[in-house]
């Protein structure tokens, strides 16, 4: 999504109002924060990857088994970090003009089933409609209104909650990358989709290669283990940070990409550890008012700009967890989230 397509204006608003940035004012706000250090970008990319694989290697090599899994779960843990180092470098964030970046994140890519072209695909049609009312999975979760579920027939019904339930989430490393990601584009577009193939072969052929050495344990703690833990962590941060209980949803009439930004998408409150395993992902609605910043100076430009310092907030608490599933249609009347109960019919 090029953000100099923004179209809002702030000369409708009330006077005492005009000094509140808004729409292309506040995208240009951040535009200072753009500029990514070269030096920087690779000292968070080297160490990350190489913690990453400093920690699988030990899962696998590690004789005792409630070790192997601490050094398993870090692992994932690191390859959400991983992942986000990934995404910056495909929205042009960061390492933009480096063959070796490109290079790297192809094989990361391959490697942990997305393979960058579905991937671009869907994840800048997302960024282009994130906020707006879809039946479909392209690019993010369905979301419907209140009223489409109760003329809804019941497979229609029946395919809906499947595409939002938990388990969806908790097994996306199958579901999600290996299907929805992988498979699937390959098998409508074969031509247009050869690093899908790629992607297959590089993560099977892994799996054999570690199976050959060492057995099914071996291929437990170093690729299955970690890569559903990562998957499915990754995958609830995508999913709440667009289906959370305070968001909004423009008409399609009133919707801009900066109203995507600010009202349909969450800054998720985290420690700090967590902050640091997750990229600052928590920081959502910066992300999506401008995808040109690294995602190590996201909190910098939170700090910096008053007008983002107020946004709707999710947590990785449970309430908040449960919530996020439980409220899962847009009501037009109430102008809000609303359970399938609450729905009714």
């Amino acid at each position: 999504m090029d953000q100099d397509t923004v179209q809002e204006s702030d000369e409708d608003l009330p006077e005492h109002s005009r000094d509140i940035r808004v729409g292309r004012a506040l995208l240009e706000a951040t535009k200072p924060y753009v500029e990514a250090s070269t030096a920087t970008s690779w000292w968070y990319v080297g160490s990350t990857f190489g913690l990453m694989l400093a920690a699988l290697i030990a899962a696998g090599v590690t004789p005792w088994w409630p070790l192997r899994t601490v050094f398993s779960v870090l692992g994932a843990l690191l390859m959400v970090r991983a992942f986000i180092t990934f995404h910056d470098y495909l929205h042009g964030a960061i390492l933009r003009n480096s063959s070796l970046a490109g290079w790297l994140f192809r094989a990361y890519g391959a490697l942990t089933l997305t393979p960058t072209r579905s991937w671009l695909a869907s994840h800048n049609y997302h960024h282009g409609h994130v906020g707006q009312i879809m039946d479909s999975s392209v690019g993010a979760f369905p979301l419907i209104t209140a009223r489409m579920w109760r003329n809804a027939t019941l497979w229609q019904r029946l395919a809906y909650r499947a595409h939002r339930n938990p388990l969806v989430v908790v097994f996306s490393y199958p579901i999600v990358f290996g299907l929805n990601i992988t498979l699937l584009p390959l098998l409508r577009k074969p031509g247009k989709h050869i690093d899908s193939l790629v992607a297959l072969f590089s993560h099977f052929g892994l799996i054999a290669v570690l199976w050959a050495v060492g057995g099914f344990s071996l291929v437990f703690f170093v690729i299955l283990l970690p890569m559903t833990l990562a998957s499915a962590m990754g995958c609830y941060l995508f999913f709440a940070q667009h289906s959370f209980r305070r968001m909004q949803i423009a008409s399609p009439e009133a919707w801009t990409y900066y109203r995507g930004a600010m009202e349909s998408s969450s800054y998720m409150r985290m420690n700090q550890m967590m902050q640091w395993f997750t990229g600052n992902i928590g920081y959502h609605h910066i992300h999506h008012l401008n995808v040109r910043i690294p995602f190590y100076r996201l909190p910098e430009v939170m700090a910096a700009i008053p007008e983002l310092q107020s946004p709707l907030v999710t947590t990785l608490a449970p309430g908040d967890i449960a919530d996020c599933f439980r409220y899962a249609l847009w009501d037009e009347e109430k102008q809000r989230m609303v359970s399938y109960r609450e729905a009714g019919a």
